[in-house]
C-alpha cells in the first residue's frame, strides 16, 4: 500500500493499469511540501486508520 497526494489519484491508476498491479492507496490532500509539521501531524492522524486498515488484515 502506498500514501500519496490526491494530486496523484489518476498518475497512480495509469501506472497500475501499465504494472498490471493495483496496490491499495490512501490519498492525502495536496499539496504537501509547503505544510508545516503541525499540519502534516494532522494529515497523518487523519489518514491513519484507513491506511491501517490496508496494511493490517484480519
Amino acid at each position: 500500500m502506498f500514501v500519496a497526494s490526491d494530486e496523484f489519484v489518476e498518475a497512480a491508476a495509469a501506472q497500475g493499469r501499465a504494472l498490471g498491479f493495483e496496490p491499495a492507496a490512501c490519498y492525502v490532500p495536496h499539496p504537501i511540501q509547503d505544510r508545516s509539521d503541525a499540519e502534516i501531524r494532522a494529515l497523518a492522524d487523519a489518514a491513519f486508520e484507513e491506511i491501517l486498515s490496508q496494511i493490517v488484515t484480519p
